[in-house]
């Protein structure tokens, strides 16, 4: 399952809500790791944006929960606008509030993105031998997302093969790329002995640095074009009966 929430409405029209939060994280002293407030954002929007376009969703709003303090505000807005930009969205409104009476000693901020999805698409996945898979990018976490932020999948990338036919994108999360394999599929259960791959499969992704693409062979050179160096290509071997 994604962690989205779908809100059907007017027809076959649905909303597509996804969320993400960000702690001790940006500028504040006893913060665990020491980024501007615009990177802490960025990496916020990504992950819930990732969510709502692989949910089928046309993002239309983000709403910013800001616990930082009331200077940081406009720097978050611009890492949600840099995010916006990669994507070539041009039309959403950026919303939220800052808790300005309370200073906290950590950084705190939480994001949501609210999408239309406006077809009936399929939720459930049927995996099938055809089926090629490949993660694109690098799973990364903490500091390793500053220090190796050239591994980092740019959301414009992200947007381009999401556009594609009959092709399925699955933004990863903190549980790592093996957990978001099994929660893909109804009919099929992955071990880690069966997942052939140069990139680790169950390390945290982060801020959904990579993300699983879904894909049948006739459409590989045109995903290995579209992701050229972030393309990282997973074989799955048959468990032995």
């Amino acid at each position: 399952m994604r962690d989205i929430i779908t809100i059907p409405f007017k027809g076959e029209d649905s909303l597509i809500i996804a969320c993400d939060n960000s702690g001790a994280i940006g500028m504040k002293g006893q913060d665990s790791v020491h980024v501007p407030y615009e990177t802490v954002a960025y990496y916020s929007f990504r992950v819930a944006v990732m969510e709502c376009i692989a949910a089928g969703g046309q993002p239309l709003s983000v709403v910013l929960h800001n616990f930082c303090g009331n200077e940081p505000w406009d720097e978050l807005v611009r890492g949600v606008q840099k995010g916006l930009f990669e994507l070539d969205l041009n039309n959403v409104v950026i919303t939220g509030s800052t808790e300005s009476n309370f200073p906290l000693l950590q950084s705190a901020v939480g994001l949501v993105v609210i999408g239309k999805k406006s077809f009936v698409q399929p939720t459930e996945m049927v995996y099938a031998e055809q089926m090629k898979i490949a993660v694109v990018g690098m799973p990364l976490v903490g500091n390793e997302v500053i220090d190796q932020n050239e591994h980092v999948v740019p959301l414009s990338i992200f947007h381009e093969i999401s556009l594609g036919n009959n092709v399925k994108i699955w933004p990863v999360g903190s549980k790592g790329i093996l957990f978001e394999l099994n929660q893909m599929f109804s009919n099929k259960e992955f071990s880690k002995e069966m997942v052939m791959t140069n990139v680790d499969v169950s390390k945290s992704s982060g801020p959904a640095t990579c993300f699983i693409v879904i894909y049948y062979p006739d459409q590989e050179d045109k995903l290995m074009k579209m992701a050229g160096d972030f393309f990282h290509s997973v074989q799955i071997i048959r468990s032995k009966k």
